[in-house]
């Protein structure tokens, strides 16, 4: 009887570790589902929309670009003037993006360049905007190959209560010397294939 018994629980055990087995993703990842994942971006040359686009063919789910009720100047000198002194009093620059229903999505990338060696501040509006509570926040970047700055703690900073995942960042566009949309040819392979390498790096898969 006794042995009977045990290799009763032996068997289940069997089934529990063939169950694991067959269901590696939820010790080794997300699986998303694309209705759950939001893909939000910031891009003045179009770089960060670039990376925003590769992301999305890769896990699907909404693409959302953020855009201000009161653009940047086009000039680029302007525009950095006007930024540094909006980090520098904390103002946040209203949003003209409205997402509905953020509730719905369980994964939020988020996309931007660094500006001033900082996270942008439309980008801080959106954080202090919307409530991300629960939710995984996944930050990616370009920027003048000045690198990240302090964007990225920035983010960690202001999604508390969020999981951030580590981020993403690759060199774009380097305005101030007029050179532009650099993501495209050679570079957008790379990019690709430097994404595709990431995702799989910290487990997000579709």
């Amino acid at each position: 009887m006794k042995i009977h018994i045990l290799l009763m629980i032996a068997g289940f055990y069997m089934l529990v570790g063939c169950s694991h087995a067959q269901n590696p993703s939820t010790e080794k990842g997300k699986v998303l589902n694309e209705k759950n994942v939001l893909i939000v971006y910031l891009s003045r040359t179009k770089n960060t929309k670039a990376i925003a686009q590769i992301i999305q063919k890769s896990v699907e789910g909404k693409l959302v670009e953020l855009e201000l009720q009161n653009p940047y100047p086009e000039d680029y000198k302007a525009m950095v003037a006007q930024v540094a002194d909006e980090n520098a009093s904390g103002f946040l620059p209203p949003l003209k993006t409205k997402i509905d229903n953020i509730s719905q999505y369980d994964v939020i990338f988020i996309g931007f360049p660094t500006w001033g060696m900082e996270l942008p501040p439309p980008m801080k509006s959106f954080l202090k905007q919307y409530k991300l509570n629960g939710k995984t926040v996944i930050p990616f970047n370009t920027n003048a190959g000045y690198g990240i700055g302090s964007s990225f703690d920035t983010v960690k900073q202001l999604c508390t209560d969020c999981k951030v995942l580590e981020g993403f960042s690759t060199k774009g566009a380097i305005e101030r010397d007029g050179i532009l949309f650099v993501m495209e040819g050679e570079k957008e392979k790379q990019a690709q294939v430097e994404v595709q390498k990431w995702l799989k790096k910290i487990g997000i898969f579709k």
